[in-house]
């Protein structure tokens, strides 16, 4: 009897997936890797893929996804809008593009996500609830093949966390002041973590994305940041222990003020810094909040610069051993990312009248281009020229962050 016992301890410990899981895990100022030694972050965020944004779209006022949906809606009717976003979800970023990203250098990705993908909202074509883990299974199982771990990104919560476009929201951080949103909020992480509670391939969770923009006031709203994350953190250990989170400063990821000492054992704090001197002294509050807590540190979003700029902040960050994931990995007609593609024919006409501004339906009537043929054309030159097999890739960019284009 005792031996049979003792064969089944064997076979759970040695050959069940889940005792064999690895995690990430932190140890003093470092994040520790499923090899036990300290990681380092170096990879790129897979922008504009589950979070359109319009600006990667050459749009100047038409800026969030519900905008973008709203236009290309008006444009092509909601119908093929809903087509549009169909296809785009599964060209935009494919097996190529990972595999790409492996092969070029990087150890990991930051997957920024929208909640509606979690709920039965409407959201680039669909409302189904279940369809953010179709993406996210996807990708991740890519990811496990070329061994490149992955950060999950909320980009936008219930509510509204930041109070801009890049939240898809109404323009206020309501999250912070609305019970129901904070509910919802708390509730989708918690189904993602059971969903991927014994996936390795997952260094951690990214909470919430740039919380609390410059606009509002920071001493009503930045107090209620630390209490909220702590909240989703119950939440998520509830059913996940195993994974990092990772919790943005106030305003925009750049204010660590809110932040007391750490109150969870796998916590790592994330910046995000553009256009300022890639020099240690616009980090050093960072270090400073680093060397106080013991806790790690780790830059969520940097770029959108030349080449060497990225090359001197890239220096600056691994200097002070600091891990990164630079914005974005793909954009349309543009050197300051890792791959770029280029504006189909016909293109220039969406971009018109996204830019316009419409007050009215009379006004949408007046603007919309009388050639709707013409526009879906260019919408589906959009979806061809961004798959990978067309896309161009940004070789200074890429050499200025320590990797090699592939040739």
């Amino acid at each position: 009897m005792f031996r049979k016992i003792a064969a089944c301890i064997l076979f759970v410990v040695f050959l069940s997936p889940v005792a064999n899981a690895q995690f990430f895990t932190t140890k003093g100022k470092n994040i520790i890797g499923p090899d036990e030694k300290p990681f380092l972050i170096k990879g790129t965020n897979l922008g504009n893929w589950l979070v359109p944004e319009g600006y990667m779209f050459h749009f100047k006022e038409i800026n969030s996804p519900r905008l973008i949906n709203q236009t290309i809606s008006e444009l092509i009717g909601p119908a093929a809008a809903k087509d549009f976003w169909e296809k785009y979800l599964n060209v935009y970023i494919t097996a190529e593009d990972i595999h790409y990203l492996k092969s070029i250098g990087m150890n990991s990705i930051r997957l920024p996500f929208n909640y509606r993908l979690f709920t039965s909202e409407y959201y680039m074509g669909s409302g189904d609830s279940a369809r953010g883990f179709v993406y996210m299974d996807r990708l991740i199982n890519w990811c496990k093949k070329e061994k490149l771990y992955v950060i999950l990104d909320m980009h936008c919560a219930p509510g509204g966390q930041t109070g801009d476009n890049i939240d898809d929201g109404y323009g206020y951080p309501f999250l912070f002041e609305n019970e129901k949103d904070q509910e919802a909020c708390a509730a989708i992480w918690k189904k993602i973590a059971a969903h991927y509670k014994n996936e390795p391939t997952i260094i951690g969770y990214d909470l919430l994305n740039e919380p609390i923009a410059h606009y509002f006031d920071k001493t009503k709203i930045n107090p209620l940041l630390e209490p909220l994350y702590k909240r989703l953190t119950a939440a998520v250990r509830s059913v996940d222990k195993n994974h990092l989170l990772f919790l943005g400063g106030a305003q925009w990821d750049s204010n660590f003020e809110p932040f007391g000492k750490t109150f969870d054992n796998k916590l790592v704090y994330t910046f995000h810094k553009y256009w300022t001197p890639p020099t240690v002294e616009v980090i050093q509050d960072y270090i400073n909040f680093s060397n106080k807590y013991n806790v790690p540190i780790y830059c969520g979003e940097t770029g959108e610069n030349d080449d060497a700029w990225v090359e001197a902040f890239r220096k600056t960050l691994d200097s002070n051993q600091i891990g990164w994931h630079y914005w974005p990995y793909k954009k349309l007609d543009n050197t300051r990312g890792i791959v770029t593609f280029s504006i189909p024919a016909g293109y220039d006409s969406v971009i018109a009248y996204a830019n316009t501004h419409k007050n009215n339906f009379e006004d949408i009537r007046k603007n919309r281009p009388a050639d709707v043929a013409l526009i879906k054309k260019a919408l589906e030159g959009f979806l061809e020229n961004c798959r990978f097999k067309n896309c161009i890739q940004n070789k200074g960019y890429i050499r200025a962050l320590g990797f090699k284009p592939v040739e």
